[in-house]
């Protein structure tokens, strides 16, 4: 997506791997509207809907010519015409799920939409969404085909996206309001930031959290093993008090989940030292395996 600012933050809470058949998700939508100047008065999103589907089928995309059922959130906020096209492509094998998720009224409610566990199959990894920027023409927030798995093959923790404004090239007009000309032909849907009455600024944000799985780990107690300092200085010591479970190998990763450094050990150990002065500062992943082949993540601060 053109002009769209995707942060994929991996601090792991669990292991899960791509061979996992679901995994359940949180969409939080958070509007930065009120950044771009006085808004219209009856001023919302549409409900904010979307699918699940895999890379065969393509329900939003920039630069690309709008659906009818896009087009339809776009100008109406209507949402009949796009759940058709996701039913067609449920039944073609190419989807899984129709998503549909709240509206926001600037009514002083909040500022937030709310899609709450969402299931997500390992077979259907993708999501595209998209709301009404309302009262406009045509104008929209949409994301197009975002994957929950990264490319080693896991479910993704967390990502956060910055979303802006788009026009869907399907209807005229360049202020807040409704029943305007048809665009003809249609365009192909752009970017309208920085285009009047929006300015540079993101119009909001997007978060997709997984859920906590009850995998077991390290016996299910978290509390048998502390990494301190944390921050630190690159210098840690990895205590393990539990009897039973201890650790055999360590792995860390950096934010874009590229593995930095792997550590086995021969004999378990209760206490590790580790020396991380070489690494950068910023945010990592240690990811211990015990020797019943369980895992446990961490995150590490390194200064």
């Amino acid at each position: 997506m053109k002009k769209l600012i995707l942060k994929v933050f991996l601090y792991l809470l669990c292991t899960t791997t791509y061979s996992q058949t679901t995994a359940t998700y949180d969409i939080v939508f958070t509007s930065n509207w009120e950044a771009h100047g006085t808004l219209p008065s009856n001023a919302h999103f549409s409900n904010l809907v979307g699918v699940t589907h895999n890379s065969n089928v393509t329900f939003v995309e920039m630069g690309s010519l709008a659906t009818s059922g896009i087009e339809q959130v776009a100008e109406l906020g209507s949402n009949g015409t796009f759940s058709s096209e996701v039913t067609t492509a449920i039944n073609d094998g190419n989807a899984d799920q129709f998503i549909n998720g709240p509206d926001l009224f600037f009514n002083g409610a909040g500022r937030t939409i709310t899609i709450s566990d969402l299931e997500v199959s390992s077979n259907y990894t993708l999501v595209s969404l998209a709301s009404m920027i309302a009262p406009s023409p045509d104008w929209m927030i949409a994301v197009n085909s975002i994957s929950l798995v990264n490319g080693g093959g896991q479910w993704i923790p967390e990502i956060t996206m910055d979303l802006y404004p788009y026009d869907a090239g399907t209807e005229e007009g360049t202020g807040y309001s409704l029943s305007n000309p048809a665009t003809n032909p249609h365009e192909p849907i752009s970017s309208l930031q920085g285009v009047a009455p929006f300015n540079s600024q993101k119009i909001g944000t997007i978060v997709f959290t997984q859920k906590i799985l009850n995998t077991p780990s390290f016996e299910n107690q978290r509390n048998k093993i502390t990494i301190s300092p944390n921050p630190s200085n690159g210098k840690i010591s990895i205590l393990n008090t539990s009897k039973s479970s201890l650790i055999k190998e360590i792995e860390i990763y950096n934010v874009l989940g590229n593995q930095v450094r792997r550590y086995t050990f021969e004999r378990s150990n209760t206490n590790i030292n580790l020396d991380l002065t070489y690494l950068n500062a910023g945010i990592y992943l240690l990811r211990m395996k015990n020797s019943f082949g369980k895992t446990e993540t961490h995150k590490l601060i390194l200064n």
